[in-house]
């Protein structure tokens, strides 16, 4: 007499329920995680406001200016200051969110930036001795926001949409009339640093 078949146990179809409110929290968690091992994200976006707003107050103290050089000298020393403001709010910002400041990502974009940097800072003496100060104002947008377009390519994705405005900014100001200087100044270096610094800090922890 034949021995009967065992019946093979099937697993009941079961559908997975809606995910809950703990576990969007643990996915979210774990992809911020990843984006701040991958990418330079000590970018402060209020560090970034802050500096457009002196760059907007020197522009109106450099029109007062009387010769070159003292017009000049106003903005480099904006340029100092906003150095200070951009490593005390990146600092400050590091700490708070646990970011270390020396990571791969940071070094990679501080490389890529600062070459861009120090050829503003040649050209500036260069330009100067040539008595061609109104082509300063292009150089510096367009020399800074390439640093920020080969930087940001290790930071998040709005950091290359910046620079790349203020390239765009800093090639009307070559072909723009002298006298448009300090407003092109204040355009780039105060609105679009208050701009995309509100969209940062808003989007990327402040």
């Amino acid at each position: 007499m034949p021995e009967p078949r065992p019946h093979r146990l099937r697993r009941p179809h079961s559908r997975s329920g809606p995910v809950n409110a703990r576990a969007l929290e643990d996915l979210r968690f774990i992809r911020e995680t990843m984006e701040r091992s991958g990418s330079f994200t000590a970018a402060s976006g209020w560090g970034q406001v802050i500096i457009g707003a002196t760059a907007i107050a020197t522009a109106w103290i450099a029109a007062q200016q009387a010769t070159p050089f003292s017009w000049l000298a106003v903005w480099l020393t904006e340029a100092v200051l906003a150095v200070a403001i951009a490593l005390a709010a990146m600092q400050f910002k590091a700490r708070r969110l646990g970011l270390p400041l020396t990571s791969g990502p940071s070094r990679k974009f501080a490389f890529s930036f600062l070459p861009p940097l120090a050829a503003a800072a040649l050209l500036t003496i260069v330009l100067y001795r040539a008595s061609l100060l109104r082509e300063l104002p292009g150089t510096w947008m367009l020399l800074y926001g390439t640093g920020i377009v080969t930087g940001g390519a290790f930071s998040v994705p709005i950091v290359p949409v910046m620079g790349a405005s203020f390239m765009l900014l800093g090639v009307a100001a070559l072909f723009a009339p002298g006298g448009w200087a300090n407003l092109f100044m204040a355009a780039g270096f105060g609105g679009l640093h208050i701009l995309f610094g509100v969209l940062i800090a808003k989007k990327h922890g402040g």
